[in-house]
């Protein structure tokens, strides 16, 4: 005999009902959807520069990529990128070797040490630093970091000029790649500080409480539970000082005294930047000329990715490596 009891059904689960709710799967298509534009946008972006550094490169009539000399409008036209790569590298670098251990010690100041009364306002301060337009910083490094920066050039050149970097070997102004890479580190500042200390905060009060229980001090805190957890985040802030660093246009245009000579002196005048060549040159080149300044953008186009990807693996790796040890 067939049994009549009817079927019993089973409650459905929380995901289950959340997917089949309106505003769940809208918006779910509208972050898809942001997704997709994104990488279409910047598809769009690689393919335009692409188009348009081939067209100049085709007709380049030495190498690209070796050339100290940029005179697209020669004839034959002259242009490269070398001097461009290694202005563009070297004060991005000095920069962050500068900018990274002060940011984590203000973050950390912040967060850890300053009492509430004095850390809000700081905090305040370097907010405020960060949305500061980077024509106010250029104006201020050429007005005043410029002129004040000539002893600290002599001293480096009298104690330090052994070791070649800090060999000077011309005279001038201090309108050179290492006060560029002073003034990128202090247009980074604020934005690595404001990450890593947001970072610092979320570590678990839980943590910290232990380390003090079993007797640590305030600095091994620090450094067992505070720096461990806030890794990743310190990677993800330096990075992103970094792509600013790497593409700042008018603070550098302003700062530095632009030429075409490759020097591994970093206090001689002179360098250049890919941001700051494109805009000193762009109004007054042609169109062969503008493919030429889009072909160099073309290369800080890949270089930024490649940090950032490079920042993104390590991020993943260090993910992966805490999951497994935990």
């Amino acid at each position: 005999m067939a049994s009549t009891t009817p079927d019993i059904q089973r409650p459905r689960s929380a995901e289950t009902r959340s997917a089949t709710r309106p505003g769940d799967r809208v918006f779910s298509g509208l972050s898809r959807g942001s997704g997709i534009t994104l990488l279409v946008i910047m598809a769009a972006i690689a393919i335009f520069l692409t188009y348009r550094a081939v067209l100049a490169i085709s007709d380049d009539s030495t190498n690209f990529f070796t050339t100290f000399e940029w005179n697209p409008a020669g004839n034959p036209p002259v242009f490269g990128i070398a001097v461009l790569a290694f202005g563009t590298i070297v004060s991005s670098i000095i920069a962050m070797l500068i900018a990274v251990p002060v940011a984590i010690g203000i973050a950390l100041f912040i967060s850890h040490y300053a009492p509430r009364k004095l850390a809000k306002p700081l905090a305040y301060v370097v907010d405020l630093l960060a949305a500061v337009p980077s024509i106010i910083y250029g104006l201020w490094g050429a007005i005043f970091l410029v002129p004040y920066l000539g002893g600290l050039n002599q001293w480096l050149d009298q104690y330090l000029g052994w070791t070649y970097i800090f060999d000077k070997s011309s005279d001038g102004v201090a309108r050179n790649m290492f006060t560029v890479g002073i003034l990128l580190a202090i247009m980074i500042l604020p934005i690595i500080t404001n990450v890593t200390r947001e970072v610092f905060l979320q570590v678990p009060r839980m943590h910290e409480e232990a380390a003090l229980a079993l007797g640590a001090t305030r600095w091994e805190v620090i450094r067992m539970s505070v720096l461990p957890f806030g890794r990743s985040g310190i990677i993800s802030a330096s990075m992103l000082g970094l792509g600013r660093a790497l593409g700042e246009t008018m603070a550098v245009a302003v700062v530095l005294s632009p030429s075409f000579l490759l020097s591994g002196h970093l206090l001689d005048p002179g360098g250049g930047t890919f941001a700051q060549n494109i805009a000193a040159k762009f109004n007054e080149a042609n169109e062969f000329g503008r493919d030429a300044l889009i072909a160099s953008g073309l290369v800080l186009f890949v270089i930024t990715l490649l940090v950032n990807g490079a920042a993104r693996m390590i991020i993943a790796r260090r993910k992966e490596y805490s999951g497994a040890n935990a």
